[in-house]
């Protein structure tokens, strides 16, 4: 029987910068799927997108710990264990035998959910992240939950605190993992491979933007005042992993060039303090700017004034990396050159010489080359963005990437029942945008 009511498990909603997760939402609801969400976490951003009022399902909070709600707590433990006792004491020595907090946290947390879950109707659940979330769908299922699947992204398999071991367990255990680009899909792959045990059903799909609405915004030359300079954008969190120290650095160098411009650096993060610095140290406190996090809704009426959109990513020394930034998919559709960097996903949106600009990471100067011909070439520029917007049509139209999940949502495999090593290079299975010209 396919499953007529999915609930999403977050670790945190909503959150300010995940918004490819509203949209896959919302689009779920409009493509008529009856959805739930439950969030390990509340909300911290303190901001929120319009776009938010227009999500239908209904939120619960799962407390963080027996502290939060004990008494709650205590009594779904009892109830996860009177449906069956013997799962419920295995269940939770094998936690118990990780020997650390954590693990015991999400074990918690997916018996507080199991009752919950059954009395609601939930069929299946799907997470986003192979962290916190999948844990806890992966405890739910070892108690006689639902089955459950993953949206694989970036930090939650690349950061140093990553253990494989860990990994290999969720991803085998789900009924499917969704990863959002082939780089990915290779990685996951060779992970699997690693121990010699058994492969699990992984599915590159690309993080996708609704582009009928994008269709109602038309591409133009960058809008600006009478005499002011170009503006370069860069959009993200102001963590390492960005790379905004570099594009600040490349600020300096186009400065030092007697290239004119002005630029904007949208979002907040742990690295405001330290950008900051860099900023007055460079004396560029009247080029560049960091005018906090914006909405999406302002965020998109400030794309079309911007002359590039600059993502110079790099990979932390933890580890961290983007997997392919949302803000590049949405300059694309709306015109705005792409200057980036070769990280992880991101040369499967930007090609260097055909939809963007790559240069390497870490190098201030190669991006300050790369921006000065942005500036200087208006011709060329126009090319590059009209095929990158030809691109986005191609393998990152939303409706038509969340139809393809909401069919593996509503007809999940068991882990057992998939085949040995089914992945994304199956012929036939979802490599829906005939994007078999890959960079």
């Amino acid at each position: 029987m396919n499953p007529s009511r999915v609930a999403y498990l977050l670790k945190m909603y909503p959150r300010f910068s995940e918004t490819f997760i509203l949209s896959e939402i919302l689009e779920l609801e409009r493509q008529g799927l009856d959805l739930r969400i439950y969030s390990l976490r509340k909300p911290d951003d303190g901001r929120f997108h319009g776009d938010l009022a227009r999500v239908k399902a209904p939120v619960s909070y799962v407390p963080e710990s027996l502290l939060g709600q004990p008494r709650a707590m205590a009594m779904a433990q009892r109830q996860a264990l009177r449906l069956d006792p013997a799962r419920y004491l295995r269940v939770a020595s094998e936690a118990l035998a990780r020997g650390n907090k954590v693990a015991i946290r999400r074990f918690l947390q997916a018996g507080y959910l199991l009752p919950r879950l059954r009395e609601a109707g939930i069929d299946h659940v799907h997470v986003h992240f192979a962290s916190a979330a999948a844990s806890v769908a992966y405890y739910l299922r070892r108690l006689g939950g639902p089955s459950y699947s993953i949206t694989a992204h970036a930090k939650d398999i690349y950061h140093q605190s990553v253990s494989p071991v860990a990994l290999r367990r969720k991803l085998r255990a789900a009924a499917f993992t969704v990863t959002v680009s082939d780089f990915n899909l290779r990685h996951l792959e060779g992970l699997l491979a690693a121990d010699g045990g058994p492969s699990a059903r992984l599915v590159r799909l690309y993080n996708g933007l609704d582009l009928e609405r994008f269709r109602l915004r038309p591409v133009a030359p960058p809008t600006r005042l009478a005499d002011a300079p170009p503006l370069i954008l860069g959009v993200g969190r102001l963590v390492e992993k960005k790379g905004f120290d570099d594009l600040i650095r490349a600020c300096a160098l186009l400065r030092d060039q007697g290239q004119g411009f002005r630029c904007a650096i949208v979002g907040k993060g742990e690295d405001l303090g330290a950008l900051r610095g860099l900023i007055a140290q460079l004396g560029l406190e009247d080029l560049v700017r960091l005018p906090g996090p914006l909405p999406r809704e302002a965020l998109l009426e400030l794309y079309p004034q911007a002359a590039l959109l600059a993502a110079p990513c790099v990979i932390g020394d933890d580890g961290n990396r983007d997997g392919l930034p949302t803000v590049l998919l949405e300059a694309a559709a709306l015109g705005v050159p792409l200057v980036s960097t070769p990280v992880t996903g991101i040369p499967e949106l930007v090609r260097d010489g055909e939809t963007g600009w790559l240069v390497p990471p870490r190098d201030p100067a190669a991006l300050a080359q790369a921006m000065a011909q942005v500036l200087s070439a208006p011709v060329e520029t126009s090319r590059r963005a009209l095929l990158a917007r030809q691109r986005m049509a191609q393998a990152f139209d939303l409706r038509r990437n969340v139809t393809i999940l909401k069919g593996l949502l509503t007809s999940p495999p068991t882990p057992s029942a998939a085949p040995d090593g089914v992945s994304a290079q199956r012929p036939g299975l979802l490599r829906p945008e005939a994007d078999h010209v890959q960079a």
